[in-house]
């Protein structure tokens, strides 16, 4: 796989053409000095699980992975902590008010938008919610459902990351 840094052939500073490999992380203008690094783009996702010990799961709506099973969850804004981010993206896509959010772990990404490779960190938090007996599906999500754990079959995720993300949950949560 090439590199995304190929795609960017003009120093977004100044517009020159001589816009070179710096290292394997950056590119370097070769009039002005401008350094760019293609960095991960942070991403949240909600873990919310209501008093039957089941998972909120959602079927995605738009591509990529459209019909696929998800969790709720998006891109941090700027200038919006992690877990802002993650109360707003719930919020957004189901209705739900975070109450209270736990970090849990993080898992790099590639998620592909507009033929774009995204490098993402999704970073996966445990969410509490006010009211966990109205979600409804909005935004990019077409349904909400709640999944017992041990009847989820985290093949049917269509993003990487959530696939291993509810793996690693579900494996943990028998832990206990």
């Amino acid at each position: 796989m090439e590199h995304p840094l190929h795609l960017f052939g003009y120093c977004p500073r100044c517009g020159s053409n001589r816009f070179a490999i710096n290292d394997v992380k950056s590119k370097r203008c070769e009039d002005c000095g401008f350094v760019l690094y293609f960095n991960a783009i942070a991403a949240t996702v909600a873990l919310i699980m209501n008093k039957q010990g089941e998972l909120l799961v959602a079927r995605r709506s738009k591509e990529p992975a459209k019909g696929t099973l998800d969790l709720p969850g998006g891109f941090a804004d700027s200038m919006e902590t992690a877990e802002e981010g993650v109360a707003r993206e719930v919020a957004e896509e189901t209705g739900l008010k975070v109450t209270a959010t736990r970090y849990l772990f993080s898992l790099p990404n590639i998620y592909v938008y507009s033929g774009f490779e995204e490098h993402t960190l999704d970073l996966f938090f445990l969410c509490e919610v006010e009211d966990d007996t109205l979600p409804t599906a909005n935004d990019d999500v077409e349904e909400l459902m709640w999944i017992k754990l041990q009847d989820i079959d985290d093949s049917l995720f269509g993003l990487q990351s959530i696939r291993k993300g509810v793996k690693k949950f579900i494996k943990e949560h028998a832990k206990r």
